[in-house]
């Protein structure tokens, strides 16, 4: 995995033991369309993966098997082998925005909307107020240039990078669990808009504003910040909607 894999840590933890095989699953394929683990990429190790979910390396075949059969992964033997994944997120489409809206019932949209705003403004809230190291003030400054630097085909999976760092880097793997998960329901509606270059270069000043108020110790500023971003993700949405 590259340096866009810190919502790893998140997503790959522990598993529950009564339903150890679909849990596996819903994690790797969560880690997949997160672009956690991007396409070209393959995932770490049987061993190491299976000890990161507490599962037997039998179930965890069991669970890369399913997600082969499925097309998300290409399980390649040999030397330079391994679970490569081969999942794209779909090109934009003409319907695809108001099917996804669809399937999330009745209310969803907002609900995962007014989720997503609270995790996310907490997390940068709580991180704002934290003695950052230099290592966590040098990783936040990463994933920022890396969404600035960002080709349009890879934008989506750089900035789901940048925001699950902000919740990483409080060091509470529930809020980071938390954050991933508002992030992936919203994944496929963001999925479903095109990449625009104004609203890239609008989400760069915002993402700017951000970092600035966390590497300045301003939880206040922060979550303004990350409320003012969100809500406009929000805006756009409904505009594609309408």
């Amino acid at each position: 995995m590259d340096g866009s894999a810190t919502g790893a840590v998140s997503l790959l933890r522990p598993v529950r033991a009564g339903n150890a095989f679909e849990e596996t699953v819903e994690r790797l394929l969560q880690a997949i369309k997160l672009g956690v683990v991007a396409h070209g990429e393959k995932l770490p190790p049987e061993r190491e993966l299976a000890a990161q979910l507490g599962i037997s390396r039998v179930t965890l075949r069991e669970a890369i098997r399913a997600l082969q059969e499925a097309g998300f992964l290409d399980v390649r033997r040999g030397r330079y082998g391994g679970a490569f994944v081969v999942y794209r997120p779909p090109s934009p489409r003409k319907g695809d925005l108001r099917r996804a809206v669809n399937e999330m019932g009745a209310g969803g949209l907002e609900d995962a909307l007014t989720f997503r705003m609270a995790v996310e403004c907490g997390a940068a809230q709580i991180l704002a107020g934290t003695e950052l190291t230099d290592g966590q003030r040098e990783t936040l400054a990463a994933r920022l240039a890396g969404v600035n630097d960002a080709a349009p085909a890879d934008y989506r999976r750089l900035d789901t990078a940048f925001h699950l760092s902000i919740a990483e880097l409080t060091g509470s793997p529930l809020l980071a669990a938390a954050c991933a998960d508002a992030r992936l329901r919203v994944t496929d509606l963001l999925n479903a808009i095109p990449v625009l270059r104004p609203n890239i270069e609008h989400a760069a000043t915002q993402h700017a504003a951000i970092v600035e108020a966390i590497l300045e110790g301003d939880p206040e500023g922060a979550r303004r910040a990350v409320a003012e971003h969100l809500e406009g993700t929000a805006a756009l949405l409904r505009a594609f909607l309408g």
